[in-house]
Formats: C-alpha cells, sequence, structure tokens
C-alpha cells in the first residue's frame, strides 16, 4: 500500500513486519514503530527538531569508548534502565508465584528478594578475586569503611560461597575508569563463608555528578537539572541457583538521596554509615584513624526451575 496520510504511513510500516521470523522482536518493532509515530504526531515534530535528534544520537554515539558508555548513561537519566531493572525483577517475583499471583506481585513493591538498581556506566569486568575481609579500596581515596553482613536466600537460610563483585568511586566520586591510565581501584570480588557471612573494607562513598561534558549533561542543563548521583557503593551479587541482583548500598543522609541523577535509589537500600573512633576494629584489625561501618543483608530469589517456569 502506498499511504496517503500519516495514518496509513502508520499502518504501511507495520505491515512490513509480516514476514518478521522472531515473534517477540516483531512484537517489540511494532510496539515502537506506533509508539514512535504517535511521539512524532503528539509534539507535532518539524524535520528541523527531527535533524537535532538524530545529531544527538550520533554525538553520544560518538563520546562512547571502551570506558565510557554514554548510552547508558542516557538511558539511566531518562528513567529507562531503572524501568528495565523493575520490571525484571517483577517477572522473576511473579514467576515464582506463578501466573495467579502475577497481578498481585506487579502491584506491590518486592518485600523478599534485595531490591535491585540500575548497573551504571562504571563496570569494569575483571575485577581481582580478594579474600574475606580484604581492602577492596586498594589505595582509593577516602575515609575507611568496614562492610559485614550475610547472604541469604528469601527464607533466610545462608549462602555459602555467593559472590559479591563490588566496585566504587573513591572518597571524591571519582572512578578509576574516568582516569586516564588508571589501574583498577575500590573493585573486587569475594564470596562468603560457611555460613553466608562477608565482611571487606572499602571507603565511604560520596556524592558525585555524572559526567557532563557530553550530549547527556547538555540535556540534563536543557532539561533544568542537576547531574549528581547521593552516595553509594555498588554490588553485584550471586549464588547458584539463585537469580542474581545488580544493586546499591546508598549513605543515609547523602546529598540528592531524594533526587537521584538516574532515578536509582530505593528506600530499602539506605543504610546508616556509623562512625568510630581510632582503635580496634570488628575484624580485630586496629586502624590508627577514625572510620566508618555500614551493614547489610542480602537476600536472593531462587531461580525458578525451568520445568516448572514453562509451567506456569
Amino acid at each position: 500500500m502506498t499511504p496517503s496520510n500519516e495514518s496509513e504511513l502508520t499502518q504501511t510500516v507495520l505491515q512490513s513486519l509480516e514476514g518478521a521470523r522472531d515473534a517477540r522482536f516483531a512484537q517489540v518493532m511494532q510496539s515502537l514503530i506506533t509508539h514512535l509515530h504517535a511521539f512524532i504526531r503528539e509534539v507535532d515534530l518539524t524535520p528541523a527538531e527531527w535533524m537535532q535528534g538524530i545529531e544527538f544520537l550520533t554525538a553520544t554515539g560518538q563520546t562512547c569508548t571502551d570506558k565510557r558508555q554514554e548510552f547508558i548513561l542516557l538511558s539511566d537519566t531518562l528513567g529507562a534502565s531503572m524501568m528495565v531493572v523493575i520490571l525484571d525483577q517483577l517477572r522473576a517475583a511473579a514467576g515464582k508465584r506463578g501466573r495467579a499471583g502475577a497481578e498481585a506481585t506487579q502491584a506491590t513493591e518486592i518485600t523478599e528478594a534485595t531490591h535491585a538498581t540500575v548497573q551504571g556506566p562504571f563496570y569494569w569486568e575483571g575485577a581481582p578475586d580478594l579474600p574475606l575481609g580484604a581492602d577492596v579500596a586498594q589505595g582509593a581515596r577516602g575515609e575507611p569503611t568496614f562492610y559485614s553482613g550475610r547472604i541469604t536466600d528469601t527464607e533466610g537460610r545462608p549462602l555459602a560461597g555467593a559472590l559479591l563483585d563490588i566496585w566504587s568511586g573513591d572518597g571524591e566520586g571519582v572512578y578509576d575508569m574516568q582516569v586516564e591510565g588508571a589501574a583498577m581501584a575500590a573493585r573486587g570480588r569475594i564470596r562468603t563463608d560457611s555460613e553466608g557471612r562477608y565482611w571487606f573494607w572499602s571507603i565511604r562513598p560520596s556524592f558525585y555528578p555524572i559526567p557532563t561534558d557530553g550530549p547527556v549533561g547538555r540535556m540534563l542543563e536543557a532539561m533544568g537539572r542537576h547531574p549528581n548521583r547521593p552516595g553509594h557503593i555498588h554490588m553485584m551479587v550471586s549464588a547458584p541457583g539463585h537469580v542474581p541482583v545488580t544493586t546499591h548500598l546508598f549513605v543515609a543522609g547523602s546529598p540528592y538521596i531524594e533526587s537521584d541523577a538516574v532515578f536509582g535509589v530505593r528506600p530499602r537500600l539506605i543504610v546508616d554509615f556509623e562512625s568510630h573512633p581510632a582503635g580496634r576494629a570488628p575484624d580485630g584489625r586496629t586502624l590508627q584513624t577514625p572510620y566508618w561501618s555500614a551493614h547489610y543483608d542480602f537476600r536472593l530469589e531462587p531461580r525458578m526451575p525451568e520445568r516448572q517456569k514453562d509451567a506456569t
């Protein structure tokens, strides 16, 4: 069909998907085309504005390097990353409860598994494996902090050998990836003991601005938004037979805790950091300077067996 108006154009483009071999791909593209065309009509987009959008996306791609992911930053600051994270965790919980409980699950916050949040643009695969109690900071600037807790399943059973993949910026909010030629710092992977316990040292994270020298920074300025994230430390938590979670621990009372630039704060991830004078720390070491401590217990959802998943 040769379209003669905007409605026929949308239908013609949708009909072009009839030959798609992947049903899910066709479903996603159908919705994308429908909403994209509706958006263009709704705002009465001009050719000059459309070209501005293309140039913005082009610049976003050109800003990406092996250590800078501007598209992740764009997704984060528009709330798209957080929307995907929330839906994915709801999907896992709904799968466990079965179809009968899916609607109820989507209507309420997850109350069992540790809440997930955005991965962010600063994950660097290949962090070193370190023993329990190690100093993950590895010389990064910042106030020393003792982290501890347990990793259990959602019934409270300890998960021995569960993995914590940890990373953060330094005490001024600067990540190693942001420093030209810098080696890994404030990153490490540790595993829980036989009782599911973990403990390690790092620094107390500070609030910081996301990179603003690229297209995303210019977008935030045009939107009248600040670029700051509250202080947080990242963790990927996983154990065999359980649904992994990518999450943060946020510093209670940190600036911007109520207005995170990437919408990643979830109330149950806000943790009190307790201050301590110099002296003997919980793991027995003696510190010559004051330090902080933070305690948090992670809970992982058991992974549903494939046969049970297919039946729901």
